[in-house]
């Protein structure tokens, strides 16, 4: 059998990168440290739909994505697979996305005072599968983290994490979860359904083991998630949008505000990230796009903080991702992945980020 170190050698991370393989890495995943589970899952989208395509297009246009980073010049030889999408995972997607869809257009219609009874089953049914989902997402992630991976998740719609959030604390015990997005995501259930992708944050509360929520970006919410968020004595600390940015009008640098928000975190971390969490201009074809947000070398140094803080990154997601037409989206995504995947392995001593 073909060493790692053998496959280092005869590889050329200057060349033109080939198709085929995350980020043309030659890595399958025996030899690679990270395994990130695709989750082509958006049954529950509000509003625009895409997001299931985000896996295909991300491995597509990393291709694109140069293997050198200035401050972990050795980041690819770390190794990251995406693995093959699961058989029949993306049939199920179709088929109860379309079953989802007749449910929310009868809701939108504001035709409330008559039901069939095909219309009336169908919560129950989503919720069903959303669950099984969960459960899968789960027993694969388990899977990998007892095999001594590291993992992460890219999904698909904001409530494909759930099922691996859970399998972490079974693995690391108790941590807190970073969250950057445009949205609270703590509706106890959005129009009926209980995994809906506005619901992933109150679902992940319910673990007891989840210390506390860290959220960066927020600005859209309703009565209901600001009623949470007051109430949860302190559990969930959300720095909005609208504040972050009057700090930075006023004079406050951000890394300042960085070393605040850190300093609310214990020393296990989960990151989960929104990509609408970032400026629209950034993300312009994700599903729910808010005014305002995060630049991205905003949230590459926060980041980069966090792992210069000592603290362990034990895992994170990358949800929201529409592709669009000209793979724009698929692109800045490829790119965060590479970043958020790099820094984990440094915060977990696979790799060295230089100071």
């Amino acid at each position: 059998m073909v060493s790692k170190e053998e496959i280092i050698a005869k590889f050329d991370p200057n060349g033109p990168s080939v198709p085929g393989s995350l980020y043309g890495l030659p890595f399958g995943m025996e030899h690679s440290e990270l395994i990130i589970i695709p989750a082509p899952w958006e049954v529950t989208v509000s509003y625009k739909a895409g997001t299931a395509d985000a896996p295909k297009a991300i491995l597509e246009a990393s291709t694109q994505v140069d293997l050198f980073l200035r401050d972990i010049p050795d980041a690819w030889k770390m190794g990251m697979h995406l693995l093959p999408v699961a058989e029949g995972f993306e049939e199920e997607n179709r088929k109860y996305r379309d079953l989802a869809m007749k449910y929310i257009q009868w809701l939108e219609s504001n035709e409330e005072e008559w039901i069939t009874d095909n219309l009336k089953i169908i919560p129950n049914a989503i919720n069903e599968i959303c669950e099984k989902v969960n459960i899968f997402i789960k027993s694969q992630a388990t899977a990998y983290l007892n095999a001594g991976k590291m993992v992460a998740l890219l999904g698909g719609d904001h409530s494909t994490p759930l099922g691996y959030i859970n399998a972490l604390t079974e693995k690391f015990g108790s941590f807190a979860v970073l969250q950057f997005d445009a949205h609270a995501d703590l509706r106890a259930s959005y129009e009926d359904f209980n995994y809906s992708h506005a619901s992933i944050m109150y679902n992940v509360l319910k673990n007891p083991n989840i210390t506390r929520l860290v959220q960066v970006g927020v600005r859209d919410l309703c009565e209901e998630e600001a009623a949470f968020i007051n109430n949860s004595n302190g559990r969930v600390l959300t720095y909005y949008d609208e504040d972050i940015k009057r700090a930075l009008f006023e004079g406050v640098a951000w890394h300042t505000i960085c070393k605040e928000i850190i300093n609310q975190l214990p020393e296990l971390v989960y990151i989960s990230f929104d990509i609408d969490g970032l400026d629209p201009k950034l993300c312009p074809n994700t599903g729910t796009p808010v005014p305002g947000g995060l630049e991205y070398n905003e949230v590459i140094h926060l980041i980069k903080e966090i792992v210069r803080s000592g603290r362990a990154i034990i895992g994170f997601d990358l949800n929201e991702v529409s592709p669009g037409e000209d793979e724009w989206d698929a692109n800045v995504g490829a790119r965060l992945l590479y970043q958020l995947g790099s820094l984990m392995g440094a915060s977990m001593g696979r790799l060295h980020l230089i100071d």
